[in-house]
């Protein structure tokens, strides 16, 4: 009789290593994650099951690949093993490697869990690693053996004469599996309460920051509103100047807020009515503060009307803003073109600019959490380099799509769609 997974079965297994993919990348610090099976024809060919922490399905299958030697001798061996870093973001830190471990239960290898930390690992993180891996072991070998299960009870009802020594082996397996579940049971509570306790930090840190900051800016903004002529030149920049520093971290904690909260499944769509002609107007007010007084002029192309449509409000806007402050962060003098249109149900706009430019090998890293472009971005250009993580982030929540085009010191257009309805 066989033993093959039935097609639902197959779905639960891989869900399971789609969630084991990504606890390993989380608490890896968002660095990338590969796990394997062995194929039954071949036991020390690797199988890649299921990956995270990698920009395309591609990029994962080629990274699989390049590691499928080490894979194998871990396979064999049942020894971890070290492994260069993963992907290229990896490689970019200091004593970056990659961890090979090997899955094995009832002292038998059953496939392997790839780690490539995007910074070292703490103790606790790699004795929650090794309960990951000891869980997926569990988890492969729990499946086996229900469905060894299975066919040993099929084959009992239409057997009876063996009766006795199948139910003997039965028991057995049922002890081993009540044994085992048991056992999962636990780790899956571990492993809720590290996760609850980590989405408890996120909370209270923004919290415990925003709370206080909001009473400091609206003091600020309260004395240099009631106290201007009482406060000299001096005393009214250093005032504006906490104030911009205020609202830049204020703005800085709702971003990462923002990607905590699209990364847990946490942020909901609210469709409503809304004039695009109005957020961007709205948007290029708000961006005048970054701007300054540089020489630079904000030119809309906007055909005339554009009529009122239906889409989520705050997040369009919330990209607008992102986009075009980033225009306003890095163009020195010039022009800022911020445009619009609909065509085939879908919001199209669009934002150029003359400033310095991306160069191209620098493009396809722009969309990463906490990239500049230049490491000495951060002193002359304030931000924390979460803008374009966000906009990714909700363009993908939104169902959107977005391009970029740049060229070092000449400039950089970036243009974004995203589905909306009439109103």
């Amino acid at each position: 009789m066989s033993n093959r997974r039935t097609p639902a079965e197959d779905e639960r297994l891989n869900r399971a290593l789609r969630l084991t993919a990504s606890q390993a990348s989380s608490l890896s610090g968002g660095g990338a994650a590969l796990v394997y099976t062995r194929f039954e024809d071949d036991p020390l060919t690797g199988r890649l099951r299921a990956a995270a922490g990698f920009r395309t399905a591609d990029e994962a299958r080629l990274r699989a690949s390049e590691l499928s030697e080490i894979v194998a001798r871990v396979l064999q061996s049942g020894q971890s093993e070290t492994a260069p870093p993963i992907t290229e973001r990896e490689a970019s830190e200091p004593d970056a490697g990659a961890l090979v471990l090997p899955c094995v239960a009832r002292d038998e290898i059953i496939g392997a869990l790839v780690v490539s930390p995007r910074t070292a690992l703490t103790a606790e993180a790699r004795e929650t690693l090794d309960t990951l891996v000891w869980a997926t072991a569990n988890q492969l070998d729990h499946d086996g053996l229900a469905r060894v299960y299975a066919s040993l009870a099929s084959e009992s009802r239409r057997n009876l004469e063996l009766a006795d020594e199948k139910n003997d082996e039965l028991l057995k397996l049922s002890e081993e599996l009540f044994a085992q579940d048991i056992e999962l049971l636990r780790n899956n509570e571990k492993l809720g309460k590290i996760e609850k306790l980590k989405n408890d930090f996120i909370e209270k840190m923004s919290r415990e920051l925003r709370t206080p900051l909001n009473s400091i800016i609206e003091a600020t903004i309260t004395v240099l509103s009631s106290e201007m002529g009482n406060l000299s030149d001096a005393s009214q920049s250093t005032l504006r100047k906490a104030l911009d520093e205020g609202t830049a971290f204020q703005r800085t904690l709702q971003n990462i807020l923002d990607l905590w909260r699209i990364k847990q499944d946490e942020l909901p769509i609210e469709i409503q009515e809304l004039s695009i002609t109005d957020v961007i107007d709205e948007t290029i007010f708000s961006v005048q503060e970054t701007l300054g007084q540089k020489p630079v002029e904000i030119l809309k192309e906007i055909p005339a009307p554009l009529p009122k449509v239906r889409g989520d409000l705050a997040k369009i806007n919330q990209i607008l803003f992102l986009l075009l402050d980033n225009a306003a962060k890095f163009t020195e003098q010039g022009t800022i073109k911020i445009g619009a249109r609909f065509e085939d149900d879908r919001l199209h706009c669009w934002i150029e600019d003359t400033g310095i430019g991306i160069c191209p090998d620098d493009q396809k890293y722009i969309w990463n959490e906490f990239y500049q472009v230049d490491d000495r971005a951060s002193d002359r250009y304030r931000g924390a380099g979460l803008g374009l993580t966000l906009v990714h982030d909700l363009l993908a929540l939104l169902d959107g799509d977005s391009m970029l085009q740049s060229e070092a010191g000449v400039g950089t257009r970036v243009e974004f769609s995203v589905p909306v309805s009439a109103a």
